[in-house]
């Protein structure tokens, strides 16, 4: 049974769509991502799903309530985890966790038990009287998590969780919000980092510029590039001149310049290898290494749209 379900959702800002004519289908207990660069409407799309945003056009229903007409039954059923923290610096982790509570009419034995639950899911049960502005960036990370858990909600949306942790602390909120799941809340995800959409979801859809341009399970996904390799070139100096020419050479399918250097879809990377090498000598960009690795939700966006998901 789908909890949420759009049809030609629609955003627009100053005569730009930011949205544009969204059709989902969510199914209660998925862990379903958005997948896109920044821009590409997928904060735009949580806003609108979450009631803080009114559509231009189109219909929206969460667990069969009518997004215009029914926003305060919807807002009981939902909790919100923003990219920014919404914690207050000046009180405790309980108490920040009361105050959140309390705003949701969660009170008494209850909203003491959820709290102790929370803390101890997160690890910060023997910080829970301590001010939020003496935690490290990760506990804040993990406290704002469990604020949009504290209801209870069915529908959890998780916009950008982990903007600007580092890799170790990325993958500790990954174990966390698959957690989540297990206790049968369905999840949202928007991300523009392919590796925690193919860890945590399954299925993803790939906004580019408002539109979704392909949704599927990630394996799928992956696969729909068909028998493409990929070639992985570290090196400094990479031109759009360069980008374009290399784009010309015999075997080349797609290419993408990275913050690394470049990523190359081709059927034979072998042979394109050598190409590639000699392009790069002629022109002066040095390199640094070359790999062939296995294709990732990244190639998926590059075959489709010919860019990066960081553009």
């Amino acid at each position: 049974m789908a909890i949420v379900e759009t049809h030609d959702l629609t955003k627009v800002f100053n005569g730009r769509k930011a949205v544009d004519s969204l059709d989902l289908e969510i199914e209660e207990g998925e862990f379903f991502g958005l997948l896109g660069p920044n821009g590409a409407g997928k904060s735009t799309t949580v806003a609108m799903l979450s009631t803080i945003l009114r559509p231009t056009r189109g219909t929206v229903t969460i667990a069969g309530y009518d997004i215009k007409r029914q926003a305060k039954e919807i807002k009981r059923l939902i909790g919100v985890v923003p990219q920014e923290f919404g914690l207050y610096d000046e009180l405790t982790a309980a108490e920040n966790l009361i105050y959140f509570g309390k705003l949701h009419d969660v009170e008494g034995g209850k909203l003491k038990d959820r709290i102790d639950k929370l803390l101890r899911l997160v690890q910060l049960q023997d910080r829970a009287n301590d001010l939020v502005k003496t935690f490290s960036g990760g506990m804040k990370h993990r406290l704002n998590l469990v604020v949009g858990l504290i209801h209870e909600p069915k529908l959890l949306f998780l916009d950008e969780p982990t903007t600007g942790l580092d890799p170790q602390a990325r993958l500790a909120v990954w174990e966390l919000i698959k957690r989540f799941q297990s206790e049968g809340v369905t999840i949202l995800l928007t991300t523009h980092y392919m590796e925690e959409a193919d860890y945590l979801c399954e299925r993803v859809a790939i906004m580019d510029r408002g539109k979704v341009i392909a949704l599927d399970s990630p394996a799928r996904l992956k696969r729909s590039i068909g028998k493409l390799e990929v070639i992985e070139v570290k090196a400094r100096k990479v031109t759009k001149k360069v980008l374009n020419e290399l784009r010309k050479l015999k075997g080349v399918r797609k290419a993408a310049r990275t913050t690394e250097g470049l990523r190359v879809l081709t059927p034979a990377a072998n042979e394109v290898m050598a190409r590639v090498v000699t392009l790069a000598s002629f022109a002066g960009v040095q390199i640094d290494s070359l790999n062939v690795a296995q294709p990732t939700l990244e190639d998926v966006f590059i075959k489709l749209t010919g860019k990066t998901l960081r553009d």
